[in-house]
């Protein structure tokens, strides 16, 4: 399988203890996913709930509780660690999100065979 690249966008875009959703399709697959940045650190997962499959986002880039310290559920609420995806309460406690490899290459976000 050859490796296909897919640009996120450019590090500058991005903000310190940022969130971004992205869309990701190819002919017959899409797939939805969001990047948090936090101390300089890169989280990537899938955009779907353990609990039903469900899009987590509130809104276009609204993954975070209201504190900013964990990613919360839109539909039940369930909190999961930013580091590792851990789901610590609701409904799918000890259930973890899906990651996604990404990487920077050349000042750029990407991520390689997404889908």
């Amino acid at each position: 399988m050859a490796k296909q690249t897919i640009h996120l966008c450019a590090i500058s875009e991005f903000p310190e203890a940022g969130v971004k959703g992205f869309s990701l399709s190819n002919n017959e697959t899409q797939q939805d996913i969001f990047v948090i940045r936090r101390n300089n650190q890169w989280h990537a997962y899938q955009n779907s709930c353990p609990h039903l499959g469900l899009s987590l986002n509130w809104q276009a880039d609204q993954f975070l509780d209201t504190e900013n310290a964990y990613i919360q559920c839109a539909v039940h609420g369930a909190l999961f660690q930013i580091e590792d995806g851990l789901c610590v309460w609701g409904p799918c406690v000890n259930q973890s999100l899906a990651p996604v490899r990404i990487r920077i290459n050349d000042a750029h976000l990407v991520v390689d065979n997404p889908i």
